[in-house]
């Protein structure tokens, strides 16, 4: 009876996993299938593979100026919100202060607030900054992240509390505990910071789309959006881009993964 409930779990989990990597699989197929159209289902084996949608792609758009572009915003994001969120939790975690819970409860329900509704605020303030059209302006509102804070605060509440009074009889402050006690033990929380702050900068679209107007400024989202024409599209080209676009994030993902999981059962996420 055992066998037969392991065995039927097996079955529909690969049945899953299968129906949730045949789009990946399907774009990677339309995308050395020159011509290929949404009309019909591609063949699961082209009769003519090419890679001249890949040469089309980077031979008539700045496509490795884009990639730069949103490489460096995504690693500029992150190493932003690691700084702003792990100093913010240590210090909600590890210096309580009078009211720290309401304050914190209050960061959180930023989290509750959709990103469309701060649009036009935003668009005002990097105005008046005189950022528009720049990384900057697309940085900026991504530099702290009410998520990383609960994520690592959790993440530092789990440490004990007696190595750091151990350090304090040795004489270190409260940046030596920081970075040489609280910080290495929470590094699976870090791992998983990293890999969400990246992927939401990756994949970010209506804001840079608000921001940047130079095509030379463009990200990697406004780009591939720029493939589409109003009457036709080149759908082996676009699907070119959606593969490369893919790739750094499945890469760091299976880097990552192990220490994603942990950092997510570590602080209790569900």
């Amino acid at each position: 009876m055992r066998k037969r409930s392991v065995l039927a779990l097996t079955i529909a989990v690969s049945i899953g996993a299968a129906a949730m990597f045949f789009p990946f699989l399907w774009t990677i197929i339309t995308s050395i299938s020159s011509g290929a159209g949404l009309a019909a289902t591609p063949q699961l084996i082209p009769d003519d593979p090419s890679l001249a949608a890949y040469a089309e792609l980077f031979g008539n758009t700045p496509f490795l100026q884009v990639m730069a572009n949103s490489l460096g915003l995504a690693v500029a994001t992150t190493a932003a919100q690691l700084v702003t969120g792990s100093l913010a939790a240590y210090g909600f975690s590890r210096l309580p202060f009078r009211g720290s819970n309401v304050v914190f409860a209050i960061y959180l329900a930023t989290m509750m607030i959709p990103v469309q509704v701060l649009i036009v605020p935003l668009f005002i303030e990097i105005k008046m900054l005189g950022l528009l059209n720049t990384h900057v302006g697309v940085l900026l509102p991504g530099v702290a992240s009410a998520f990383g804070v609960f994520l690592l605060r959790q993440a530092m509440n789990a440490v004990p509390r007696e190595l750091d009074e151990a350090a304090k009889i040795d004489g270190a402050g409260h940046f030596r505990i920081f970075g040489t006690i609280v910080l290495p033990l929470v590094g699976p929380a870090v791992a998983t910071l990293s890999v969400f702050a990246f992927m939401g900068s990756w994949n970010s679209f209506l804001w840079p789309l608000i921001v940047l107007r130079t095509p030379e400024l463009q990200t990697l989202p406004i780009a591939l959006a720029g493939l589409q024409g109003q009457y036709t599209t080149q759908w082996d080209v676009l699907m070119a881009g959606s593969v490369i676009s893919v790739i750094p994030m499945v890469l760091i993902y299976i880097f990552a993964q192990r220490y994603v999981i942990q950092g997510v059962a570590n602080t209790g996420i569900k």
